[in-house]
Order: structure tokens, then C-alpha cells, then sequence
């Protein structure tokens, strides 16, 4: 039996004691400018990307071993839970409280969610329904993570580094992309929904804790277990492509034309990029895979998700074929290193987020979006193209190194890696006292 740790229930009290004492009530819901159908579509797109996370959970969960099956899946379900809280408590107000800086918001502004129910409306919607929304993409950012990291982490120093990836290195990046005073909003640097704050963070902060973590036991000695259920897999893909219509047609933040061309898109991009990851495998003289097409279609979302609501569909449909060869050639190059990154998170996400985020400044297109200003580098114009070169070497900079060094504060509180026994037993028995039962 594990010695008894008050402490983690005596701080989520005191967070609960708040909402007596601190319950902000509203002075009035404002119902003024509030656009019944682009509320409906809002809720339903927000249902939508936190469907990505047990998503996510699923298309982990299929592919490491299956003695560490269910600690992988909690590590995102875990997420949906600790974030929501983090979220209500300051991250909120982190990323779009009143500016400061340009780099991060002030704390105060929304904390507890103070003033947000009764708020003037975001656009055409409820402002606590697009502070809801954006909680989504807080919350399976630092679950991308955990792929990296799978079947050697510590489960209570993940959630520990999730909080701390959440306030320090996921608030400031969304502030910075989203907030109109924003270090990068205010360079022109366009992420239609979330290339840059979700995926390349995600990316890079994967990066750092495989690098942190070092190389698992079983690799050392050569005998890797196979994936654990492909079916899984295909199920968390389509359950991942699916709740990605709401997180790209959602940042429309209305149900009109640049959400269906965002819809467009996403499909588009996703399908291009699953065919273009299993041919490129197929020159290489392999088999065409299940894991491969899965790999590549969210390669094509990753990809597509910065850009979805300001390039064409024809472009959307380049953006997932060259995402999908360049993230599995990448991903070979990984299997030939030394790094292990366990699921290929960098490969997926850092780097098909890179690779979005290049060719939205190449394709960005004022006739898709009135609000691109400078277009982009095919058609003639390289102002923003220039902006996000400078915004993808200060972001990954960021992410990377600001990644590296929670993971070292994390490890100094609670050690990141488990034992060695720990992780020969596997990380379901070892963690969770759980198990699965086989058939």
C-alpha cells in the first residue's frame, strides 16, 4: 500500500471552498448582440473537440503495450478533470485577461471565472460559452504530451507537469496567438485554431520529455511489445477526425461560410494526408497499414488546423499530402536515433504543426478570410510569411525550453520516471492497482 498523501485533496478543498466564498454571481447575463444559431453551433463544436480527448485516449491507448493500456488512456482522461479546474481557477485569465505585456493576462481578471457569465457577448455568442470552448483546447494540449512520455512517466509527475505546462507555457502561447494585445496577434500571425498554441507546444514540449526522460527499458533491451489493439487505434482516429469539425469549423466562432470552409478543409487535409503517409510507406516497400493511414489522417488535422479558415480547399488538400511525407519521414528518422519519443508525438505534432504554420503563410488568402490582411507568400506578398518564420523560431524556443525546465522543477518534487520494476510490471498494475482482463 502507497503511504497516504493528504495534500493533493486538502488543495482541491480549498480551490472548492472558493466557490463558496468567491461565488460571482452575475449582475445580469447579457443577452444583447447573441446569436441563437451561432450559440447552438458554439455548444455543439465545443462538445465536439472535448470529445478529441477520450479520442486521443483511445488512439494512444491502442498502440503502447497492453500492460500499460490504461494508464495511458487515464493520462487523458485525467486531463479532462485537473485542466477544467486549472481553467476555472486562473487559466483563463492567463490567456485572455487584460494584457500584460503582451505575453501573458493578469490573473485577477476572470479568476473564478469572476465577471464572465455576465460579460458582454464574444462576437455573436455568450462570452462564458467561448471561455468554455477555449477550455477544450487547454485541456487535451498537455494530453498530446503524454505520448512521449508513455509507458515510463510517473503518473502523479504528469499531472503535477500538466498543471504547470498549463499555466506557464499553454496560457501565455494562447495569449500571445488569440489576445488582440498579443506578443505574436499583434505581429499578423495567423492560427486559425490552434497550430501554433496547441500542437507545436505540444510538440516541443514532447521533445523535451522524451529527451528528460531517456530511452525505455525495453528498447534498451531490444524487445518492444507490439501494439496492444488496433482497433482502438481506428476508433480513436475517427472519434479524433470527427471532433476536430468543432475545433476547426468551431473557431469560426459562427455557424457561416468560414466555418464550412474550415469544415472543408479539415476533411480534405486529414484524407490527403492519411493517403499520402501509407503510399509514401508503400515506396518504400511496405505493406499499406492501419496504423499508418491513422497516423497520417491526424497528421493531415494537425497540419490544417492553423490554417483551415484562411486558405482554400485545394490548398488544404497540399497542406495534408506534403504534412503526411514530411511527418513520416521525420518519424522514420526517429526510429533510427536514439530518442524515444514513444508514440511519435514530435514527428506528429511539432512537426506537422511546423509545417502548417509555414505553408499558412504561404497560402493564407484574403478571399478566404477578410481578416488576412498580409497574404500570403503565393500571392506575392512575404510580410507574413517573414512573421511566421520569426514566430516559429520564438515559439519553439519557447515551448522547448520552457518545457525542459518544468519537467526539471517537476522531477525535483516528484520523480518523473518510475522504477525500473515499475515499469517491467507496467505502468496498469504499477500505478493504478488496474489491469486488463484478457479475452
Amino acid at each position: 500500500m502507497e503511504k497516504r498523501n493528504y495534500l493533493p485533496l486538502i488543495i482541491l478543498l480549498g480551490i472548492s471552498l472558493l466557490g463558496v466564498f468567491v461565488p460571482n454571481v452575475p449582475t445580469q447575463i447579457v443577452t444583447e448582440g447573441i446569436d441563437s444559431g451561432d450559440t447552438a453551433w458554439l455548444l455543439v463544436a465545443s462538445a465536439l473537440v472535448l470529445l478529441m480527448t477520450p479520442g486521443l485516449a483511445y488512439f494512444y491507448g491502442g498502440m503502447v503495450n497492453n500492460k500499460n493500456v490504461i494508464s495511458t488512456m487515464l493520462q487523458s482522461f485525467i486531463a479532462m478533470g485537473v485542466i477544467s479546474v486549472v481553467w476555472v481557477l486562473v487559466g483563463f485569465s492567463l490567456a485572455f485577461g487584460d494584457d500584460i505585456g503582451g505575453f501573458v493576462g493578469n490573473p485577477t481578471t476572470y479568476f473564478m471565472f469572476k465577471g464572465v457569465l455576465d460579460a458582454p457577448a464574444w462576437g455573436t455568442i455568450p462570452f462564458a460559452l467561448f471561455a468554455m470552448f477555449q477550455m477544450k483546447f487547454a485541456v487535451i494540449t498537455p494530453a498530446l504530451v503524454t505520448g512521449s512520455m508513455a509507458e515510463r512517466v510517473n503518473f502523479r509527475s504528469y499531472v503535477l507537469f500538466m498543471i504547470l505546462f498549463g499555466v506557464f507555457i499553454y496560457s501565455p502561447l494562447c495569449h500571445m496567438t488569440w489576445h488582440e494585445d498579443g506578443l505574436l496577434f499583434k505581429m499578423g500571425v495567423l492560427d486559425f485554431a490552434g497550430g501554433t498554441v496547441v500542437h507545436m507546444s505540444a510538440g516541443w514540449a514532447a521533445l523535451a520529455g522524451a529527451m528528460y526522460l531517456k530511452r525505455r527499458k525495453s528498447l534498451l533491451e531490444d524487445h518492444v511489445l507490439p501494439p496492444a489493439n488496433i482497433p482502438f487505434v481506428l476508433l480513436g482516429t475517427g472519434l479524433l477526425w470527427f471532433g476536430w469539425f468543432g475545433f476547426n469549423a468551431g473557431s469560426a466562432l459562427s455557424a457561416g461560410p468560414l466555418a464550412v470552409a474550415a469544415f472543408a478543409n479539415t476533411n480534405t487535409a486529414a484524407g490527403a494526408a492519411g493517403l499520402a503517409w501509407v503510399l509514401f510507406d508503400v515506396s518504400k516497400g511496405k505493406k499499406v497499414s492501419a496504423l499508418g493511414f491513422c497516423i497520417g489522417a491526424v497528421v493531415g488535422l494537425v497540419a490544417i488546423t492553423p490554417a483551415a479558415g484562411f486558405v482554400t480547399i485545394p490548398s488544404a488538400l497540399f497542406i495534408g499530402t506534403i504534412a503526411g511525407v514530411i511527418s513520416n519521414y521525420v518519424a522514420h528518422l526517429r526510429t533510427r536515433s536514439t530518442l524515444d519519443d514513444t508514440l511519435d508525438v514530435f514527428p506528429c505534432h511539432g512537426v506537422g504543426g511546423m509545417v502548417g504554420m509555414v505553408l499558412t503563410g504561404v497560402f493564407a488568402s484574403s478571399g478566404v478570410n477578410s481578416a488576412v490582411t498580409d497574404q500570403g507568400l503565393a500571392f506575392g506578398e512575404t510580410s507574413l510569411f517573414i512573421n511566421h518564420m520569426i514566430a516559429l523560431v520564438g515559439v519553439s524556443a519557447f515551448a522547448f525550453g520552457g518545457s525542459l525546465l518544468l519537467l526539471k522543477i517537476t522531477d525535483l518534487i516528484l520523480p518523473l520516471r518510475v522504477s525500473e520494476q515499475d515499469e517491467k510490471d507496467g505502468l496498469d498494475i504499477s500505478q493504478h492497482d488496474e489491469f486488463l482482463v484478457e479475452a
